[in-house]
């Protein structure tokens, strides 16, 4: 997600604090969520413009309380972390919006003091020198904000034994390279600024293109649209699989509708056949899907139905550890 078109989807602080604490267990890999906040963002007119009314009135009965608040019409979703114990390291699958950010045009993100890390350590026993990798499933400011902290006037690894995984093209897109996103938002340069420009000083960024094995369960794996170097994780060990797949999808009615992006999309038409080709496979593969900003079990799994797609058991009703 991106804080573009955000004004007009504020309007509430949400539900601050935690989720539940257990972790689902998946071959030899543990994974365990950790909420920075959640709540309603906005219309669901504004978040899925292309999703008509209809398919949220008639999926209401599970869509709501957790994906939709019917009775003001705003998505509700979730900024969360993954936290993955894998092949012996400690792995964080994107890390929210941060600390003392500026991000105007967000009521939200601007300015925010939460205690993201108090939480990761209480949530998933991990302190910030404990972890190892860090991935950055694309360059928003909701999944690159807790890469770094505030130190004497400037902003440093929050990570410090990490290796921060960015997408190449992503990197360049909002880097100086290219303008920070072509000039076209202030924001883009300050969520540069100060949650990538700081690790790349340090030199803890591996950047990356195409695909990239993090280690013998986990490869991520370019799918672009949302932004130009999207990425997914997938995860495979024994005979469980998964997919975390950042902000391919923001509201279960995309797996309904796969063709209807977020407002958030940069490009439109690459983001929707992303989407879809990740939801056929998940479906063909029995990949449990875990996207970024899922709110109530947060993952859920996919089945196939004709041309189309339908939402399966959710992770909750899975054997949790």
């Amino acid at each position: 997600m991106n804080n573009e078109n955000e004004q007009g989807m504020q309007g509430t602080q949400g539900i601050q604090g935690t989720q539940s604490r257990k972790s689902i267990v998946l071959g030899d890999v543990e994974v365990t969520r950790v909420v920075e906040w959640q709540g309603p963002l906005g219309p669901t007119r504004t978040f899925v413009p292309e999703a008509g009314a209809e398919v949220w009135k008639e999926n209401e009965e599970w869509l709501s309380p957790d994906h939709w608040e019917a009775d003001s019409d705003r998505a509700v979703i979730a900024l969360q972390t993954w936290v993955l114990r894998s092949a012996g390291k400690t792995v964080l699958i994107d890390t929210g919006v941060g600390n003392g950010r500026e991000r105007p045009g967000s009521d939200l993100f601007h300015h925010r003091d939460g205690d993201f890390l108090g939480e990761l350590e209480r949530a998933a026993g991990i302190r910030p020198q404990d972890v190892d990798i860090v991935v950055n499933t694309h360059v928003h400011g909701d999944h690159v904000g807790w890469n770094t902290v505030a130190q004497d006037g400037g902003w440093v690894p929050a990570f410090p034994n990490a290796q921060y995984l960015i997408p190449a093209a992503d990197d360049h897109h909002f880097g100086p390279a290219n303008g920070y996103g072509g000039g076209a938002r202030e924001v883009d340069r300050l969520i540069y600024e100060d949650s990538i420009a700081p690790v790349h000083r340090t030199g803890q960024v591996v950047l990356w293109d195409g695909a990239h094995r993090i280690d013998e369960h986990l490869t991520l794996e370019a799918a672009p649209g949302h932004t130009p170097g999207s990425s997914v994780v997938r995860l495979a060990s024994g005979t469980d699989r998964a997919v975390f797949v950042g902000d391919l999808l923001h509201s279960p009615v995309q797996i309904l509708e796969p063709s209807c992006n977020s407002c958030f999309c940069l490009d439109p038409v690459e983001a929707a056949a992303s989407r879809r080709r990740i939801l056929e496979r998940a479906a063909d593969q029995s990949e449990l899907l875990v996207p970024a900003h899922f709110g109530g079990a947060g993952a859920v799994e996919v089945r196939r139905q004709g041309q189309d797609f339908a939402v399966g058991a959710w992770a909750s009703h899975r054997d949790v550890g």
